[in-house]
């Protein structure tokens, strides 16, 4: 921990000498010729193509003042901001301070190597949709919903199915393709699965908004653990959308489908009506 410390110490004597438009240009020049030998290696644009400038916040549990605000500077250093600069600083409690950090990444990434676990599904439109599901399938899919546990935001499956939708895009009510049942929140899993063997169900969307000490991850486990136990797991396509969801993410918790921020009603109908499809087809 000592160590840490002095390393610590020493970068920010070292970068307290050197101006802070110095260090940027320093850095640009440095990964300018990198990038000529290898293309794909990339930093964030701010004011010019690969100067890695960002900004980026964070708090801090120490009362707001000089250590502070310099205990902040240091942290952003040993995240690869070789001469950040404190943008701004508030004192958000007693013993806690909100920072915005500006400055220079010393990082790259090569988009090139990165490897993405997406949906294959394409997006069609409104109509392309309950066509595929009419003609496909001859009958009305119905899909549940639900905030599930101790979630009581309904935000993100209101978007989904209510009729009106969100942002131009309708909800899963407005197809004539869907019979869309919204639970609302505070759902149990025990609860929402009894609902989905009732209503005989295709699919179940769970929305997972507060995702405080994880306990997103364990929600979600939870109902599909129960789902395995009481022999359904194949019986549905299990969903999953919130702020802190991707498909990968979605897959490894056991879901058939992640969607993530901006993700529309048109998008989780395309996956819905093109993967039932899929499945008939396979027999």
């Amino acid at each position: 921990m000592w160590l840490l410390g002095i390393i610590t110490v020493r970068l920010c004597e070292e970068y307290d000498k050197m101006p802070f438009s110095y260090a940027i240009l320093e850095n640009t020049a440095s990964i300018s010729f990198h990038t000529r030998f290898m293309s794909m290696q990339i930093r964030p644009y701010g004011d010019t193509a690969n100067d890695g400038v960002v900004q980026l916040s964070f708090t801090l549990p120490l009362p707001l003042g000089t250590q502070a605000r310099e205990a902040a500077r240091c942290y952003a250093m040993l995240m690869g901001m070789p001469n950040p600069l404190v943008a701004h600083a508030e004192s958000v409690d007693t013993n806690y301070s909100f920072f915005v950090i500006y400055g220079a990444c010393s990082h790259t990434i090569d988009p090139q190597q990165i490897a993405v676990d997406e949906l294959a599904h394409g997006e069609l439109d409104f109509y392309e949709i309950n066509e595929l599901i009419e003609k496909t399938l001859g009958h009305r899919v119905t899909v549940i919903g639900a905030a599930i546990e101790s979630d009581a935001h309904t935000v993100g499956i209101d978007a989904i199915f209510n009729a009106k939708g969100f942002a131009g895009n309708y909800g899963l009510e407005r197809f004539p393709a869907f019979r869309a049942l919204n639970l609302g929140a505070q759902v149990s899993c025990e609860a929402l699965l009894r609902r989905a063997v009732s209503e005989q169900a295709e699919a179940i969307l769970v929305s997972q908004v507060v995702t405080q000490k994880n306990v997103h991850i364990h929600n979600l486990t939870k109902l599909i653990e129960l789902a395995e136990a009481e022999g359904v797991r194949d019986r549905y396509l299990f969903i999953v959308g919130g702020p802190r969801i991707s498909h990968a993410f979605a897959k490894e918790l056991g879901y058939d489908a992640g969607f993530g921020p901006g993700s529309t009603a048109t998008t989780v109908a395309s996956y819905i009506a093109q993967e039932l499809v899929a499945r008939k087809l396979e027999g």
